[in-house]
């Protein structure tokens, strides 16, 4: 039997500590540690009762404390908040993970964010303390490199995949050949992932517009809540659809969306690229581009936050190479360059 996954609940709010401790002591897997109302004491109580995660309520805090406080710990914080931004900012500054708070207490929104609340506790659990990396300088030189490869590599990614794209990004030269992510995000949220990552990168990242060209050197992220497809332009060019559809396999944006278009008009002219996730989107796609003569490359289970997407693609026949996720940026600059991997 596995170690249960002892929390610590940090919120003001009496009826929301209630809430959480009432709503995990009904699974198995968690142990509550403890509860305490003064947030701002979290790390000690951490360093006295040594959980194994912290669910850190920081909408009562000025920023700069809970960016502390975060920066403090010890263990992984899941930070809950009724905002986007709030929420995103702690990720930055080092939280395990974020779950919206609800502002109605009516018994079905509430019930609602504690599901969300234990399946995320999961995960976090498993992403551990994380600590975000100093920005990447910029070049103080022009870039040479010569790519044999000049088409469309297209990644998908879920659940963990907001840090594993970004490690992957960080590890790419300014001039590598254009790229569009669909990564599972609410609206709002998705601008907010691309203009940080466009600070710590080489390439120029930036939440895609409709209209928006597949360029060399340039990063588009599908926004939440859009579909994105590319579609050919004149001289083997691609632009970007974006647009508001029904979910696709529960999902908008989608994965599979964004890959079956790149295998319909760039065939063997792409790259696809599946990474960590929940369920299976994105695996008949990474297919189709596999079938269209694309390379693809799926991580592997091992570095994996959750191998869902990954495995049924894997399982599909979809992926050419599998590999970790810290190979996973020297396989696209290998096949970039030469055409091999």
């Amino acid at each position: 039997m596995e170690p249960k996954i002892r929390v610590l609940l940090a919120d003001e709010s009496p009826f929301f500590r209630r809430a959480m401790a009432q709503a995990l002591a009904g699974y198995p897997v968690f142990e509550i540690a403890g509860e305490i109302s003064s947030v701002r004491e979290t790390p000690e109580v951490c360093d006295a009762l040594r959980p194994d995660i912290v669910v850190l309520d920081v909408d009562t805090l000025p920023p700069s404390v809970w960016k502390l406080l975060v920066s403090r710990l010890t263990v992984p914080a899941l930070v809950v908040s009724q905002t986007y931004a709030t929420a995103h900012e702690a990720t930055r500054a080092g939280a395990a993970g974020f779950v919206l708070k609800p502002t109605d207490q009516e018994a079905h929104i509430l019930n609602l964010f504690l599901s969300n609340l234990a399946r995320h506790l999961k995960i976090a659990a498993r992403v551990g303390l994380y600590r975000a990396p100093p920005p990447v300088p910029a070049p103080t030189h022009p870039l040479v490199h010569q790519y044999a490869f000049d088409g469309i590599i297209a990644l998908g990614a879920s659940t963990g995949g907001t840090q594993s794209t970004a490690k992957i990004l960080r590890e790419l030269p300014g001039d590598f050949p254009g790229m569009v992510i669909v990564q599972h995000m609410p609206r709002d949220f998705t601008r907010m992932y691309a203009d940080n990552l466009d600070r710590e990168c080489a390439m120029s990242v930036r939440e895609a517009r409709d209209g928006d060209m597949v360029e060399r050197g340039v990063v588009l992220i599908a926004p939440g809540n859009q579909h994105m497809e590319v579609s050919p332009r004149p001289g083997r060019r691609f632009a970007v659809r974006c647009y508001q559809g029904e979910r696709v396999g529960g999902h908008c944006p989608s994965v599979d969306v964004l890959f079956s278009s790149v295998a319909k008009y760039a065939k063997k002219d792409a790259v696809g690229v599946i990474l960590t996730g929940m369920g299976a989107d994105g695996a008949k796609g990474l297919l189709e581009m596999r079938r269209a003569g694309a390379f693809t490359v799926g991580q592997d289970e091992k570095s994996c936050v959750v191998y869902g997407m990954p495995k049924e693609a894997h399982e599909l026949g979809a992926v050419v190479k599998q590999a970790p996720l810290s190979g996973i940026a020297a396989i696209l600059t290998q096949y970039v360059t030469d055409m091999r991997a």
